[in-house]
């Protein structure tokens, strides 16, 4: 047996199983691969996202708008909401209609269709770019004014808000830095930053990384939706660990051939400034960049996120290591074309 086969033989099996699963943003990332997990479970999967996919079950909607696409949730048993724009540099106003208002449509969704329990993907941006290390769930939130940052803050008021009102049974995820197939922005971005010659690590690379590999993070949020005691509760799901940024970036350049160049301390703050001004000067050309301030003082966090909550209330344990995820996603790379 492989090591491979190993860890999936150990993969946690839920206390409760709905018997119907709806996903918001069932066609992202982190929704496919939740409902690959569901079906795998024997749960009849639906969903929304922008386009539909009716073999999936999951029709067409926007969730910043009330719609006909929350009556696709009735009967459900469990209700899943991936669906958000995770950026540093969207519309502050289509951020918030998205990840707040949104919410609220889906939690309108859940209610009205009978729904039992309702998970919230939110981040652990929650707790902004400064925080002490093995940072616990009762640390306050905290806004930054970064939109995304702050929707995240928001977004969780809106879920915590409807439990607390008894509206409907709520959970809350924040996820570390998910990495893995199929992931933009910790292995396909980096991939292609790396690639170019784009990449700079502030802090001489030594900015603390917090990864999450996606089936890991999948682990953590089927524990949480099917534990009855976690209802009203805040998890941290990571790997259970952090490392530096030199470390994680670094699997990604040996792969390529390349070397990432780092910068010194002193010269953080005018990397900063660079970076805001190549930021400005690509959205006068109306191009988005992820290469902007805000991305500079990301990877400038020396915080790490504490998982012992979800292990004693969930049971909740990171199957698959660093070394073993980063194979997962070379075989991804190299069997898309991504690298040679």
């Amino acid at each position: 047996m492989s090591m491979s086969d190993s860890i999936e033989q150990k993969r946690p099996r839920p206390s409760w199983i709905p018997k119907r699963v709806f996903i918001s943003g069932a066609s992202g990332f982190v929704g496919r691969s939740l409902a690959a997990r569901y079906k795998q479970l024997g749960s009849e999967i639906r969903g929304v996202d922008k386009v539909a996919d009716v073999k999936e079950g999951v029709i067409a909607g926007n969730t910043a708008q009330a719609g006909a696409w929350q009556e696709h949730a009735q009967g459900c048993d469990l209700f899943i909401h991936a669906a958000a724009i995770v950026s540093f540099t969207h519309d502050p106003q289509n951020i918030w209609e998205v990840n707040v208002r949104g919410t609220r449509h889906a939690l309108d969704a859940a209610i009205r269709g009978g729904v039992q329990r309702f998970l919230h993907i939110s981040s652990v941006v929650a707790y902004s770019f400064d925080f002490p290390p093995d940072v616990t769930e009762r640390y306050p939130v905290r806004c930054n004014g970064v939109p995304y940052v702050d929707s995240k803050v928001m977004g969780e008021q809106v879920v915590l808000q409807a439990h607390a009102a008894g509206e409907m049974a709520s959970t809350i995820v924040r996820p570390g830095d998910i990495y893995g197939p199929r992931s933009r922005p910790w292995t396909t971005r980096p991939v292609r930053l790396i690639t170019s010659g784009s990449l700079v690590l502030p802090l001489q690379g030594k900015g603390i990384f917090t990864p999450v590999y996606i089936d890991t993070l999948i682990d953590g949020i089927v524990l949480a939706a099917g534990a009855k005691d976690a209802a009203g509760h805040v998890f941290n799901i990571t790997d259970g660990y952090g490392i530096e940024n030199s470390a994680f970036f670094g699997y990604y350049a040996r792969l390529l051939g390349k070397e990432i160049p780092v910068v010194q301390d002193s010269r953080t703050l005018l990397l900063a400034l660079k970076a805001m001004v190549v930021d400005r000067a690509k959205k006068n050309m109306g191009r988005e960049s992820q290469w902007n301030e805000t991305g500079v003082r990301y990877l400038c966090r020396r915080g790490t996120y504490s998982i012992e909550k979800a292990r004693k209330l969930l049971g909740f344990e990171p199957r698959i290591g660093i070394d073993e995820g980063m194979k997962r996603t070379e075989q991804w790379l190299r069997a898309e074309g991504l690298v040679e």
